[in-house]
């Protein structure tokens, strides 16, 4: 398989372990070991001081999977099989893609996304997100325009990373109408799900909207667990599964046991990690409104709905790359320009789940009041 250079992985892999600062990572500030088993049940706790460090099955954990489950409204256990999350994206293209497919793709987008659908031949139609009245949009009417009868897949990514963008619940359905009318399959990539900035923009799983919707999820953004490398696929499509399962022996065959256990503690003190996420991130948005407003001579701000990201927008006269060459270089702040993404134009990812997300803002303050 020939494939293109991962940008973002290549460029976290320079700086993420060196750079003092990191002020665009998109995660949230990672659980420790000790608070996630400190708040963990007393069947787990079980479970985890009982483990075999043997194999697992292949599908995940059954009890995982019943959690996973929960998450849903349309989904049982049968409908889940476990993977890493980058895993999950790899076998599910090779699974339902063919060389000469056409698959539309929302843009800017994790690169694995566009790259593994290219790797195997398909066409490719960029739906493109644009800024305008300083908001991120997609145009619906394009979309449309771009299905042809090759059409096989729509990749969709909401809340959005890098943007934060997030559409209405009448935008989201129309989504699915357009992709149901022309039977083709959505690819719904929901790593920041659960993550919206007000209770009432949160939108459904594609998953429990359409029946040939696969949706991806994990631990690694909203549950603070990157480490544990447990993500999943959910689809109401039988035969998927079954060909998911035949790749994944050719991948990682079955998960960590320590991990799968961990992800059970994890899923049930759900609430209590997604709220003091939430509310890391609405801290980090007033200071970075606040920051963004002070040097608006320099940046535009452009509001996320959702997730822990946000595509900020540098002002003409001074390149974006350079800025942040110089940055990481000088301050030791790693940012990342949008040129990582593929996506033209003077813009960078802010990571709003860290703890330390204002102390940085206070680092860069001076640097970029001299500007």
């Amino acid at each position: 398989m020939k494939i293109n250079k991962f940008k973002l992985e290549r460029y976290f892999a320079i700086y993420e372990f060196s750079a003092k600062y990191l002020l665009s990572p998109s995660d949230c500030e990672s659980l420790t070991m000790k608070e996630l088993i400190d708040n963990a049940d007393a069947d787990s706790l079980r479970m985890w001081q009982n483990l075999k460090l043997g194999y697992t099955e292949s599908m995940g954990h059954p009890v995982l999977r019943e959690e996973i489950a929960r998450l849903y409204h349309s989904i049982e256990e049968s409908n889940v099989i476990t993977a890493v999350p980058e895993e999950a994206i790899f076998i599910t293209m090779h699974a339902l893609l063919e060389k000469d497919d056409h698959v539309i793709i929302i843009d800017p987008v994790y690169q694995s996304l566009k790259e593994i659908p290219a790797s195997i031949g398909c066409s490719i139609t960029h739906w493109r997100m644009e800024e305008k009245d300083n908001q991120w949009h997609l145009d619906l009417d394009l979309l449309e325009n771009s299905i042809n009868a090759g059409t096989k897949m729509l990749i969709i990514n909401f809340p959005h990373n890098p943007t934060g963008y997030l559409p209405t619940l009448e935008q989201f359905n129309r989504i699915i109408e357009i992709a149901r009318r022309h039977d083709i399959y959505i690819f719904s990539d929901e790593m920041y799900w659960l993550l919206e900035h007000g209770e009432d923009m949160r939108l459904p799983s594609a998953v429990d909207c359409y029946e040939k919707a696969i949706s991806l999820f994990g631990l690694s953004k909203t549950f603070s667990l990157p480490g544990l490398r447990v993500g999943w696929i959910v689809t109401r499509v039988e035969e998927l599964l079954c060909n998911l399962s035949t790749l994944k022996d050719y991948t990682t065959i079955c998960g960590s046991a320590p991990s799968e256990i961990l992800a059970i503690m994890a899923l049930r003190q759900k609430e209590a990690i997604l709220e003091a996420n939430k509310e890391r991130i609405r801290g980090n948005l007033e200071a970075a409104r606040a920051f963004f407003a002070r040097h608006d001579r320099l940046f535009t701000w452009l509001e996320p709905r959702g997730g822990s990201t946000a595509f900020i927008k540098l002002k003409p006269g001074i390149s974006v790359v350079e800025l942040c060459k110089r940055i990481v270089e000088e301050k030791s702040i790693m940012i990342v320009p949008g040129e990582i993404f593929d996506y033209e134009g003077n813009y960078f990812r802010v990571g709003l789940g860290r703890d330390n997300f204002k102390d940085i803002l206070n680092e860069l303050e001076e640097y970029v009041a001299k500007l």
